[in-house]
């Protein structure tokens, strides 16, 4: 049997999981490859614009190099993230954030550091240059989700399945100074401390340093990539960019709340608020 399937065949299989929540049945031989699931995801992505949808910037996963045996996932992977699905929490706001789970299929939670570009990064950046050309960082959830059931997929599934993006809620938004010195915020962000509670109840913990060693250094290693995929779109200010999950992503559904408890320190870092979301 020859389970080979084209670039549009890809892209029909796609477009009907998503549209109907239903599950891909692709062996793990489809797509043959990274190249053509990454040719996948960007021919998905250009046919969303073209209806309409706008995208808000990008999510990269699998940096979290702890779960990469659970997953058998041994690399980060980046997908688009979408004005529709991102939620801005209000500050201050006296209750919780809500999100819809509705659409989603087997939803996990990860808590994640968020960044917002305030200029492109040249190309082959630094990371002083990385530094210098972010806007805001935050705290946030993506809430991710696969249409290969019971979530075992090969790499280039999850690649051409949207990057498992979902939702995402972003928290307090605390600027980045200009002069911020990159080495300070590195820091900062690597031992950022999170505890995750469902229902009150204490569920993972997770660091900064479990995604690529720092968030700073996962952004880094992202921008390099998308620059190196064939086809990728370019930065550009107002980007949003999650840096992958500080701890293991955990099963979801509605009528669930979950919080965050974090421990940071800096000028930037120490600003970071932990975060409520209910689930409907």
């Amino acid at each position: 049997m020859n389970d080979f399937k084209s670039l549009s065949d890809l892209v029909a299989d796609l477009a009907h999981a998503r549209l109907n929540a239903r599950p891909l049945d692709w062996p793990a031989t489809v797509p043959l490859n990274l190249e053509q699931a990454y040719a996948a995801a960007l021919t998905v992505r250009e046919a969303r614009i073209a209806a309409g949808d706008m995208p808000a910037g990008y999510k990269v996963g699998f940096t979290n190099r702890n779960i990469w045996p659970h997953y058998n996932v041994h690399a980060p992977i980046w997908g688009t993230v979408w004005k529709g699905s991102v939620t801005l929490a209000a500050p201050g706001a006296p209750g919780p954030a809500v999100l819809s789970l509705d659409g989603l299929c087997e939803p996990r939670i990860e808590p994640e550091i968020v960044f917002c570009l305030r200029a492109a990064p040249p190309p082959d950046c630094t990371a002083d240059e990385l530094v210098a050309s972010l806007d805001w960082v935050a705290h946030g959830f993506e809430i991710v989700h696969t249409h290969c059931p019971g979530w075992k997929f090969t790499a280039a599934q999850a690649v051409a399945d949207a990057g498992l993006h979902g939702h995402l809620l972003v928290g307090d938004r605390i600027q980045v100074p200009a002069g911020t010195v990159t080495v300070d915020l590195v820091q900062e962000l690597a031992g950022f401390k999170v505890r995750l509670y469902d229902g009150g109840m204490l569920k993972d913990e997770g660091k900064g340093a479990n995604v690529l060693d720092g968030p700073v250094q996962a952004l880094l290693h992202f921008v390099r990539e998308l620059r190196a995929t064939p086809g990728a779109p370019a930065l550009k200010a107002g980007d949003l960019v999650t840096t992958g999950t500080l701890t293991d992503a955990h099963p979801v559904q509605p009528g669930q709340t979950w919080q965050t408890q974090i421990d940071s320190s800096g000028p930037v870092a120490g600003a970071l608020a932990g975060l409520t979301v209910r689930l409907e």
